[in-house]
């Protein structure tokens, strides 16, 4: 397959790549500031649909919406965010959330039904917007530093990693916390994911290991044992990912060229 973004490559670091939910598109972001997108149409071609410029806002994540109509993007250094709407092909800027109180706004998660975002800030906390209003619904509070959230596929539960290796489960609809446990052997908790049949969950850590627990362990026990410690990466762990199936774990170093390993 020839490169997916060949009609215009980026001028620095891409941050995210990603397939539309539902057409025959793939977007690029990164550094550059800009968000890219590419119909998916050939073995020899992939024609460049457009490119959006965010002025001094090098991208540090991107995000379809789920039903496919907007793209959220963050910035490394920014306390707002940008939402681009597809269908009428604007450009939002959302300046300051009232009552989330943040320097820089990086890292998000987006809720699979497409109700909420969920934005991980700093000292532990994590606040829950609504994603039809971008408001803020709560916040919640994990100790330590949180590296890494993931909501359930069903929406009702989220998953929060801590710099620590403590794992917190939060119920959505009450924001109270559930359940939390440790990750096994973890010096520093760096990304999480849940298979898409809710049947597993995969924490990568600093040292490289990746721990893969069923989530009925998670959900009970304080020291659940790992059904597997994936040991392949030498470096840090910073991206692990289910396949569509719960087939295939795809584990991650960005510390490291080709450091990916499909499990």
């Amino acid at each position: 397959c020839p490169p997916a973004n060949q009609e215009r490559f980026a001028n620095g670091k891409l941050v995210t790549v990603q397939f539309h939910p539902s057409a025959q598109v793939v977007m690029t972001a990164g550094h550059d500031r800009s968000v890219s997108l590419f119909q998916v149409k050939s073995l020899s071609l992939n024609p460049k649909i457009q490119s959006i410029y965010l002025e001094s806002f090098p991208i540090y994540k991107a995000r379809f919406s789920v039903d496919g109509e907007q793209v959220i993007a963050t910035g490394t250094h920014h306390s707002m965010f940008f939402v681009y709407d597809m269908v009428a092909g604007t450009i939002i800027p959302i300046p300051k959330v009232r009552g989330v109180e943040e320097k820089f706004l990086r890292n998000f998660e987006l809720s699979p039904d497409g109700s909420f975002m969920l934005l991980i800030g700093t000292s532990g906390y994590l606040h829950l917007l609504s994603m039809k209003t971008k408001e803020l619904i709560s916040t919640m509070k994990v100790n330590g530093r949180c590296t890494a959230c993931a909501f359930t596929p069903d929406s009702s539960k989220i998953y929060s990693y801590s710099k620590e290796g403590e794992v917190f489960i939060w119920d959505v609809r009450s924001r109270k916390c559930l359940h939390k446990f440790e990750d096994e052997g973890s010096l520093e908790g760096k990304c999480f994911a849940v298979s898409k049949n809710n049947q597993y969950v995969a924490c990568g850590s600093s040292s490289g290991v990746v721990n893969l627990y069923t989530t009925d362990t998670c959900l009970k026990e304080k020291h659940p044992k790992p059904v597997k410690a994936i040991m392949n990466l030498v470096t840090s762990a910073t991206c692990v990912t289910f396949n569509p199936t719960t087939e295939i774990l795809a584990v991650a170093s960005r510390d490291t060229d080709e450091a990916v390993k499909l499990v």
